[in-house]
């Protein structure tokens, strides 16, 4: 017979089935808690909004257990209303006529969509996800370097295609990043894309880091930005007033969304 909870409870105990399962699908916790399948959906997005769970195809799992490098299907459910927020930040900085590199990170996918109605843009991307996005926009042209197929980002990595975008003014480049530090800078989780961020960064006239809160503090095994490269910071509202403090300290303007 199903047992019924209230809302609170019944989160509480889906919590603990993905801790202990690993896994949980939303058939399976509908029949059990006998609610609908979108109350189970809800429950899920909800814990998935406070970090505590990451959705997947028709359930989820626990965020500590995943990974450092996600894929971009899950990265992208993360912090989502952060991620959009910061995306719209990041499109109020382009202006039109720019030419702006996207990197592959999910906050500048969320950049991206905010770029319906600007006008005579080039974007340059290695990311698959903001191509496919940018189709439908015909003031926006798209350059794509050339690389490796990486299926975890949607992306096409390595140096290949550098010397082309080299030719190139780039007024503004957005770059997400897997953590922050004083110390450490701008760090990736792959010394692939590290490398690539690197070089994009030296030739970008004006380097954006589009990071949301769950950012600050953390390092990934490869830097590819100091502080001192970094001339804006767009962030939410619950990143750290401390790592913000030496932030700014260092001359990084930093835009609390």
């Amino acid at each position: 017979m199903p047992k019924e909870s209230s809302t609170q409870e019944r989160r509480h105990d889906i919590l603990d089935s993905v801790q202990r399962s690993g896994r949980v699908f939303v058939a399976d916790l509908s029949q059990s808690f006998g609610v609908s399948e979108v109350t189970i959906r809800s429950d899920l997005q909800m814990l998935a909004d406070q970090g505590l769970v990451v959705r997947t195809h028709g359930g989820a799992i626990p965020a500590g257990r995943l990974s450092p490098e996600l894929s971009l299907a899950l990265r992208r459910q993360q912090q989502p209303l952060a991620k959009d927020h910061i995306g719209a930040a990041g499109a109020e900085l382009i202006e039109d006529g720019d030419a702006v590199y996207l990197d592959t990170s999910s906050t500048a996918l969320a950049i991206a969509r905010h770029l319906t109605h600007h006008r005579y843009v080039t974007v340059v991307t290695n990311s698959i996800a903001i191509v496919n996005e940018l189709t439908d926009c015909p003031n926006v042209h798209v350059v794509v370097p050339g690389g490796r197929l990486r299926r975890e980002t949607a992306s096409l990595i390595g140096a290949d295609g550098l010397d082309y975008i080299r030719q190139l003014n780039i007024q503004k480049g957005f770059f997400g990043a897997h953590g922050v530090t004083p110390a450490e800078g701008l760090t990736d989780v792959s010394v692939e894309e590290a490398e690539v961020k690197r070089v994009l960064v030296g030739l970008c006239r004006q380097v954006v880091a589009v990071l949301d809160a769950t950012k600050w503090g953390r390092v990934g095994v490869a830097s590819f930005a100091t502080l001192e490269q970094i001339d804006v910071i767009i962030t939410d509202q619950d990143a750290p007033a401390e790592l913000v403090a030496q932030a700014q300290a260092a001359g990084v303007a930093v835009h609390l969304v």
